[in-house]
């Protein structure tokens, strides 16, 4: 609809967009997610859990994340925050805990690589 000359024409506000939350930081995989359809309790522990029931859970969740399409996604956003707590990407936290021991031994071992590389070239 046309606005007269004498009227200032009406703008509709549009919203800003909020600033998104930490989960959602990561991209869009959240929604694509097949934990999102199960309860939060398979992927993490109950206080004092027995070490069996831990397993069992732990396993149980490891099976929902294997047939997830965004496993990958998921497991990089634990390893990068990183998630200290429940299963994610398919590893427990103490599994990501290794693999971030892992790569930190892999970057140091390049950087020796790459120092020592230089010190070649330049003698």
């Amino acid at each position: 609809m046309l606005q007269p000359p004498h009227q200032p024409l009406q703008v509709a506000a549009v919203p800003s967009q909020r600033s998104p939350a930490r989960e959602d930081q990561a991209g869009p995989w959240h929604s694509e997610a097949v934990c999102r359809r199960d309860e939060a309790g398979l992927f993490f522990a109950p206080s004092k859990e027995p070490t069996a029931s831990r397993l069992s859970r732990e396993e149980a969740a490891k099976r929902v994340c294997a047939r997830c399409p965004v496993m990958v996604e998921c497991r990089e956003h634990a390893l990068v925050q990183p998630e200290p707590y429940g299963v994610w990407g398919g590893l427990t936290a103490a599994e990501r805990r290794v693999v971030l021991a892992r790569r930190r031994r892999r970057d140091v071992e390049l950087r020796q690589a790459a120092s020592a590389g230089r010190v070649a070239a330049a003698g």
